[in-house]
């Protein structure tokens, strides 16, 4: 199992509290054992590939979770678009992904609330992240908005990176949301109430 490098000094700090406690009794390193199973779960980055072979203009999952909104929104950065809401519970692999390979140009962090990510408000009111790409479909938008649990927004991108389908750019520690504003001529291929997973759960097709 791969994990998420933003866990690796917790990883190693539980570890090594781990070995001092052994040292002083078998028990305090017991009781650590647990904490360190929950983090190491938390963090966990499994290796993801699409459900099936990719046809242009396929669009992947950028988070695992519950898909709770599917609706018409607008952003500075996309205009008009189709906003998908992916809620991610605390049990879910939080690192997030790119839906297609693209060109990041725009990034802009919005401090907020971190009231309950599933809320459709959330969207507009909740600490946020949005980070925009140009790909050969158009541009598309993705914002990571942090949950009553979210403590930290990561983000693993800069401006003008390529980023490939499937790659990582972030991730978001704790129950969270993800939205993402598809480009004009991909069209939603899921339903609310459809969970998916990163990487793997194509959510966008091309028009017909």
């Amino acid at each position: 199992m791969k994990f998420a490098r933003d866990g690796y000094p917790a990883i190693a700090a539980l570890i090594f509290m781990m070995a001092g406690g052994w040292l002083i009794s078998p028990w305090i390193s017991a009781c650590l054992f647990v904490p360190f199973c929950i983090v190491v779960w938390f963090f966990r980055d499994p290796e993801r590939a699409p459900e099936r072979t990719l046809e242009p203009g396929d669009f992947l999952s950028p988070a695992d979770g519950k898909v709770v909104e599917i609706e018409e929104a607008e952003h500075e950065y996309v205009g008009r678009a189709v906003k998908i809401g992916i809620f991610m519970n605390a049990f879910n692999v939080h690192v997030n992904r790119f839906p297609v390979t693209g060109t990041v140009k725009y990034i802009k962090y919005v401090p907020g609330k971190k009231w309950f990510a599933f809320a459709p408000k959330a969207s507009e009111i909740n600490e946020r992240l949005y980070v925009g790409a140009e790909s050969e479909y158009g541009r598309f938008l993705l914002v990571q908005i942090a949950g009553i649990l979210a403590r930290r927004i990561v983000q693993r991108v800069r401006m003008d990176d390529i980023v490939p389908i499937g790659g990582r750019y972030g991730m978001i520690k704790l129950g969270s949301k993800v939205d993402i504003y598809l480009p004009p001529e991909i069209m939603p291929n899921v339903k609310i109430g459809d969970e998916v997973l990163a990487g793997h759960s194509i959510i966008g097709v091309c028009r017909k």
